[in-house]
């Protein structure tokens, strides 16, 4: 069964596409936790960082550079944002698509809670 990510990304579900090409897509976040929070996925599914394989790794750089140019684009690059890849449930990744989430917008404080 496609994840919600595949279905983003097949266009079979809607989103605020913000950049699209033959390797990634990136959306607006529908759940933002910054006021700039957008996803870059592969257009390839994989499940988790823990699947990539070294095939993958021009990819995964893709996506950060892709990363890095919407940053510019959205205006946060200067002033800072944070690039963030969750693994698995005790991470709090819940859709079973590797992804990298670019928050920025505001100060984002420490990294991780005590």
């Amino acid at each position: 069964m496609p994840t919600l990510f595949e279905r983003i990304v097949s266009g079979e579900l809607p989103a605020s596409i913000v950049y699209r090409d033959e390797r990634v897509t990136a959306f607006r976040d529908i759940h933002p936790r910054a006021p700039t929070h957008i996803l870059i996925v592969p257009n390839k599914p994989i499940p988790t960082a823990n699947e990539v394989s070294v095939a993958d790794e021009a990819l995964i750089g893709h996506m950060v550079v892709v990363a890095a140019q919407i940053a510019r684009t959205e205006g946060i690059a200067e002033s800072g944002y944070r690039l963030i890849v969750n693994c698995n449930r005790d991470s709090g990744m819940e859709v079973s698509h590797l992804h990298i989430h670019l928050l920025g917008g505001r100060p984002l404080g420490a990294m991780v809670s005590t």
